[in-house]
């Protein structure tokens, strides 16, 4: 194939979400704006939802196709709904939920507080509950619309230090199974993306916990187990395909996007 040939077919491929209508929460930085850029490139229309009001602003200006910021804290039933209202308000209508809003707090079980734990299962998995629960009328007006919730290797195994996270990804993991089983009949597919470790802040933010714990260091750690970091845009093609009509018949799925990490025995 000539070089115009590739170009028009890798055009053609990229352009497997155009035309839908998303939100992606927790997409300012990492991982969520990599999503949010993959859709845009696929054709979608995308509202960036975050907790920092500027930081979605400045990503939506930033992806351009129309793409809208929001301020939204996943905790928060009433920004919930008013994210997306506004969502479907700007766009006619709703195709992709994305779940990426989350968070990590590393500590020992002796050392972790209540309202830590809490804190990140509000976020983690009622967050989700609150998305998918506001979503469902319009995903259901919508044709061939999906959710993607993200979850995580620590989400299919324990690990120390992060208790409250790993219980937290589980629970997506069984959420997503369950609200697949329950929406299909709505024409709603579900799925969850599980990412091993992933160049980003948070992913970074665990080294010095990690290394404390371990007899060799985090970089060592990952060489091993999975031989180098993930990047955020080798999630975001998962979750596209998963958002794509490519995935038609795939729903209550999780997909690890980690490396081989949880199938290393050494």
């Amino acid at each position: 194939m000539n070089a115009e040939g590739e170009s028009i077919r890798k055009e053609t491929e990229m352009n497997d979400l155009l035309g839908r209508r998303a939100i992606v929460s927790g997409a300012a930085r990492g991982i969520g704006l990599a999503i949010a850029r993959r859709l845009v490139e696929g054709g979608a229309r995308v509202a960036v939802a975050d907790l920092d009001a500027d930081g979605a602003y400045d990503a939506a200006a930033e992806l351009g196709n129309g793409s809208i910021g929001l301020h939204c804290d996943v905790r928060s039933m009433a920004d919930v709904n008013a994210a997306l209202e506004t969502t479907v308000e700007a766009f006619g209508g709703l195709d992709l939920l994305v779940n990426n809003a989350g968070i990590e707090i590393a500590k020992p079980i002796t050392e972790l507080t209540e309202d830590e734990f809490n804190r990140v299962l509000d976020i983690n998995v009622t967050g989700t509950f609150r998305f998918t629960k506001a979503a469902i009328p319009a995903l259901a007006a919508a044709e061939g619309s999906a959710i993607v919730n993200l979850s995580s290797v620590a989400g299919t195994a324990g690990g120390p230090l992060l208790s409250a996270y790993c219980a937290s990804k589980a629970a997506v993991i069984r959420f997503t199974e369950s609200a697949a089983i329950e929406l299909r009949q709505a024409g709603i597919r579900v799925n969850a993306v599980c990412p091993g470790l992933i160049k980003t802040e948070m992913g970074e933010r665990l080294a010095a916990p990690i290394e404390a714990i371990i007899p060799i260091s985090y970089d060592e750690l990952i060489t091993l187990k999975q031989g180098r970091f993930g990047t955020p845009e080798e999630v975001a093609e998962t979750v596209a395909f998963l958002a794509s009509d490519d995935a038609r018949f795939v729903t209550g799925a999780h997909y690890l996007v980690d490396g081989g990490l949880t199938a290393s025995l050494f």
